[in-house]
């Protein structure tokens, strides 16, 4: 699966594509692709740490620009990568980016493992949830109703950083709001830093986060072939 996130990585242009694990069975098989690897402590509490760690020791520039792509987004389309990349270095006064795509299906409003964002005028993050946001007091919207706005959003995880920012993020203590839904961007929010989002200039498929979705994966790679 890695493999295949580093290919993705790699197709997007990236100067740089940097394979961070605490994993020996996986850097041995990495190195064996020709990936560049870097070891990390094996203690992180989240991927945001491990990556701060690999910033620290590559002794990246404050201003550098860094994307996160998690190992278990295989089909990850590598126009994603540089579209948040972009998204960020347009927009300096920005600490991190993201993307999100419209909701059109109904169920997916009350689906606590489908994160939810709402922004401002500008495009500045102001609240990310596992809840239904906003919340509408007329009623949940019928899939027209979905398909007349893109109101609903559904965050897609993937993130671009400065380096310096990441150096700081990993330091500030976890927030309130950050325990209480498990979602570690909202310690951005809660310490003031502004996180951009923009509409994801294509589809992004599921990630692997269980045995369903590998299936699910692997037929979409079968497809594919």
């Amino acid at each position: 699966m890695f493999q295949w996130v580093w290919e993705q990585a790699r197709a997007s242009g990236a100067q740089r594509v940097v394979l961070a694990t605490d994993d020996s069975r996986i850097e041995q098989a990495a190195t064996r692709l020709g990936a560049e690897v870097v070891m990390t402590r094996a203690d992180h509490p989240s991927g945001t740490d491990r990556l701060a760690e690999v910033v620290t020791g590559l002794a990246l520039a404050d201003e550098e620009l860094v994307v996160n792509v998690q190992g278990d987004e295989p089909l990850i389309p590598p126009a994603l990568i540089r579209q948040v990349a972009g998204l960020l270095a347009d927009h300096p006064q920005a600490e991190m980016a993201t993307l999100s795509e419209t909701i059109t299906d109904p169920q997916q409003l009350t689906d606590p493992n489908l994160v939810q964002v709402v922004t401002d005028s500008r495009g500045r993050a102001l609240y990310f949830s596992r809840a239904n946001i906003p919340w509408p007091r007329a009623g949940l919207p019928s899939a027209a109703e979905l398909a007349e706005t893109a109101q609903w959003q559904r965050h897609i995880g993937i993130y671009a950083y400065r380096a310096g920012f990441l150096r700081d993020f990993v330091s500030w203590p976890a927030a309130p709001i950050e325990t209480i839904e498990s979602l570690e961007q909202l310690r951005a929010l809660w310490y003031g830093a502004t996180l951009m989002v923009a509409s994801a200039c294509e589809p992004s498929p599921i990630g692997v986060d269980t045995d369903r979705d590998l299936q699910v994966v692997r037929e979409l790679v079968e497809q594919q072939r």
